[in-house]
Parts: C-alpha cells; structure tokens; sequence
C-alpha cells in the first residue's frame, strides 16, 4: 500500500465496533470462515493447506513475521465490512474527513506573490466531497500521487482560499515533503 492509503485505511479501523481477532489461530478460523475452506485460505496466503489446519487447530500458534504480516492484512482487510461501508459512506455525505498533516505545502499562484513551500503542520477538516473523491479513488486502485492530489485541491480548497473568501488566483498547492499524515473520520 501506500502512505495516503495506508492511512485511509487507518481511519476506517478506528470505526470498527469490535477489535479483530489478534492471535493466529483466531485469525486463520476467521480467514477460513469468511473464504469457506482451508484450501482458499492457504492459496491467499501462500502457505500449505495442511499449515491452514494446524492452524485451526491450535497445532501452531506463533507464524513467521512475514505471515503474520499477510494474514493480518488480510483479516483487517475483510473484518466489519459494513461497519467500514457505513463509516465511508457517513464521510462522504455528511461528515467529511480529517487530514493532520506536516508536509512542505506550496503553491502556484501569480508573480509578485510569496508562493516558496514551506514546511508547515495542518490540521484540516475537508468537505464530504474530499472523503468521497478519496475513498473512490483508492477503491479503484489509485496511486500515492493522485491520492496527495485530490488531498492538495482539498487542502488549497479549505486552507489557502477558505472555501472561495480569498485567494483566488490561486493556481495550485503543491504538497511534497510528508513527514507525517493522518486521517481521521
């Protein structure tokens, strides 16, 4: 994944209702559930169907880090569907999205301006429109680069013009340097 999609991602988890399953086991019988056999499960994980049910069975119980990377990705990925539909649907139409960011943030606006980047720490509540441009964007496979720019217009949109109050030569933010992003629903 990526740093915006990672951190999509993120924000969506802090909507689960429940925590999801945190050893092994539980995780492969959740897994196995959800793909309805062991031979699904060993397939997406890359292992042996016989380690799937050693797995069910408590024979095994501490996986090899890069496994236990898959399969938490990949039980986070499947848990609470609805809950994570609702939570996207709720930031797309009426509550919008969070950014908490320190990135350097520069624009292109007309000469005779001061439009050098500069590192600067925002934290910004984007319209739902954002959140909904964002989270279809990364369902349809987006890259890190076009989900920073549907993030810049959003940022040049709240931030820099205030919703169409000022600043309207604005030309482009540009949005570079990421120290650190967050969302938050």
């Amino acid at each position: 994944m990526t740093l915006f999609g990672d951190g999509l991602e993120a924000a969506v988890h802090k909507a689960f209702t429940r925590p999801a399953p945190k050893s092994a086991p539980a995780q492969m019988r959740y897994l196995v559930k959800q793909l309805k056999g062991t031979k699904p499960v060993a397939q997406l994980l890359r292992i042996s169907q016989r380690t799937v049910e050693r797995y069910v069975k408590d024979q095994i119980r501490k996986p090899r880090p890069d496994l236990a990377a898959r399969l938490d990705r990949e039980v986070k990925k499947r848990w609470q569907p609805k809950v994570r539909a609702r939570a996207k649907e709720r930031a797309a139409t009426t509550d919008g999205i969070v950014i908490d960011t320190r990135a350097r943030i520069g624009y292109t606006a007309p000469v005779g301006t001061t439009d050098d980047a500069r590192l600067r720490h925002l934290t910004v509540a984007l319209p739902p429109r954002y959140a909904a441009r964002l989270f279809d964007a990364q369902q349809q496979g987006a890259t890190d680069q076009q989900l920073r720019e549907i993030a810049a217009e959003g940022l040049k949109e709240v931030y820099f013009q205030d919703g169409g109050r000022r600043a309207g030569s604005l030309e482009e933010v540009r949005f570079t340097d990421i120290e650190h992003i967050e969302f938050d629903l």
